[in-house]
């Protein structure tokens, strides 16, 4: 969820809310938002990297980090961390500045959020974690995969792009994501231990998505760990070719796409997202 045109639907959805939300009676699934799920687990604070993260440690056995999409929480995996728990350790993080995390002065980036991640399993004294990230989250894992393979045993990378140029155009003009920002902006205000500070966050988010990610094919082939490229069918943000590029240019990674979902694929269909983080798992 990068580059200026996504960044004016997030001004603009802020802005209009009363217009935003989906038409009623949407006919297809890929077309709705459902509710965000309840909290798995109440969570707790660490103080890593500068900044106090917010994260929820449920579950037991082999680790496994859920990271969210930019401008959401923790919440949005919540259910996916219900599919999980009862075979692993589950770990949900509020990225940086997101939800109920705090953030310092230090301009965000997707390297930045990634140490972030890795000083949080040093807290925790975790050697190395499966990731399951969504959108931004996923982008943080393969960033991780990159740049710290030692602490990453394998990557479901949900909603992903690796250049700033693998997002549509027209995102801004999708209602779904008019939803989501909106919805986004009423969850800051109600969770961030800074509420008021919601147009400092995004105009911090902003420049981040402005440039970031540019990897090359060279740093992607770089990644020796499994990763699934995975997106749903009808995703609003993220170009179906740029999606297939991605499968094909890091190592031996699988490509696979959730029919009639979108970029909320976990949402409009936990069973089938769910089975697929499960199947990726081994479980």
């Amino acid at each position: 969820m990068i580059r200026r045109a996504f960044i004016k639907a997030v001004l603009f959805a802020v802005a209009c809310a009363a217009t935003a939300p989906i038409p009623a009676g949407a006919a297809e699934l890929w077309q709705t938002l459902p509710p965000t799920p309840a909290p798995v687990a109440t969570g707790r604070h660490a103080e890593v990297n500068g900044i106090r993260l917010y994260y929820v440690d449920t579950g037991s056995g082999s680790p496994v980090l859920l990271l969210h999409g930019g401008l959401s929480n923790s919440d949005y995996l919540a259910d996916v961390a219900r599919a999980l728990k009862d075979k692993h350790r589950v770990i949900l993080v509020d990225s940086r500045g997101h939800g109920r995390s705090t953030r310092d002065g230090r301009p965000f980036g997707y390297d930045l959020m990634a140490d972030d991640v890795v000083a949080l399993l040093d807290a925790l004294k975790i050697d190395k974690a499966a990731v399951v990230g969504w959108s931004d989250g996923a982008i943080i894992g393969l960033d991780l995969a990159m740049r710290h393979p030692a602490r990453v045993t394998r990557v479901f990378a949900f909603g992903a792009n690796t250049l700033t140029s693998g997002v549509k155009d027209d995102v801004e003009q999708n209602p779904t994501f008019a939803a989501f920002v909106t919805r986004a902006s009423g969850d800051y205000t109600r969770l961030s231990p800074t509420p008021g500070e919601y147009d400092a966050f995004h105009k911090q988010i902003g420049k981040m998505w402005e440039s970031e990610p540019n990897w090359t094919d060279g740093q992607l082939a770089t990644i020796k760990v499994p990763v699934w490229i995975v997106d749903g069918e009808h995703d609003e943000a993220i170009k179906r070719e740029h999606t297939e590029t991605m499968a094909k240019t890091i190592p031996d990674a699988r490509l696979l796409i959730l029919p009639n979902t979108s970029h909320f694929a976990f949402l409009q269909d936990p069973a089938a997202f769910n089975k697929s983080v499960t199947e990726f798992l081994g479980d």
